[in-house]
């Protein structure tokens, strides 16, 4: 979410448990306005926080015209100085995903060899040394992670030009009440991989400019995702089961929408046993 729907997705987050103090929402308002212009980003979303042993580690992502395009990434520890992450590859994915533990809060710290899985360990040793990952190559793995299992949007929010870029839709003025109420009605805002599987039958009744996205409802565990109504049943609010901490709201008839995160950036790998 943007420095303008700050406060409330906080609320929204701090309705689960989560949350900032008022003076950090203030703070942290003017500070992502600053961080816009600094970097001249068309928009810089509050992505949330990933809560450390030691530290939190808060984060921001900068956007460009085409959404669908790499973001940038930021961290704080403290909600005023911002230190840019590196780009994220396939790599440091495939090795953030063999660690384990809580965040140390330090982005300097280094996991080594102990901190692997065992079973991993023999593919993990680079030209006879032992494997070691920093926490800040750590910390935009998770956050890619995250993105691109949970980070979603309502249908319609986003168009896809002919010549494949993405942008926000002028004429999106939010989900029916009905509609705001389906799984079916929110995407995936990463590359799809369900869409790419179905029959030109299916992909008969969908709008290549719109529904280009995998939606919700075939998601993996099924039931991995919570649907509620708050604020008297004029907010609707999706939870991950998967990434506990990630909120996700959405207004109906309106265009206000948007995530956030507030976790200790593990993945619930119990869900499958749990549901």
């Amino acid at each position: 979410m943007d420095a303008a729907s700050l406060p409330a997705a906080l609320e929204l987050a701090a309705g689960g448990g989560a949350g900032l103090s008022p003076e950090k929402r203030a703070v942290l308002g003017s500070s992502l306005l600053l961080l816009q212009r600094d970097y001249r980003f068309e928009r810089v979303w509050f992505w949330g926080c990933i809560q450390g042993v030691r530290g939190a580690y808060y984060i921001a992502e900068g956007l460009g015209p085409d959404r669908a395009a790499p973001r940038s990434r930021l961290y704080s520890l403290n909600c005023v100085e911002w230190s840019l992450l590196p780009p994220v590859t396939k790599e440091t994915i495939a090795q953030a995903e063999q660690l384990t533990g809580r965040f140390q809060g330090d982005p300097s710290f280094a996991y080594e060899f102990a901190e692997i899985n065992a079973e991993d360990a023999e593919n993990l040793i680079e030209g006879g040394k032992e494997f070691s990952i920093k926490e800040e190559v750590r910390l935009v793995a998770t956050i890619e992670q995250i993105d691109r299992a949970v980070g979603i949007i309502p249908r319609g929010a986003f168009v896809k030009t002919p010549l494949g870029s993405v942008h926000e839709n002028r004429n999106f003025e939010g989900l029916s009440f009905t509609e705001a109420k389906k799984l079916s009605s929110y995407f995936h805002f990463t590359e799809p991989v369900n869409l790419k599987n179905k029959t030109l039958l299916e992909k008969a009744d969908l709008d290549p400019s719109t529904d280009f996205l995998d939606s919700l409802e075939h998601d993996i565990p099924q039931g991995s995702w919570t649907v509620q109504l708050e604020k008297g049943g004029t907010v609707v609010v999706l939870r991950s089961l998967l990434w506990l901490g990630l909120t996700f709201y959405h207004v109906p008839m309106t265009k206000q929408y948007g995530y956030i995160y507030f976790g200790n950036g593990e993945k619930n790998l119990d869900l499958p046993f749990m549901l």
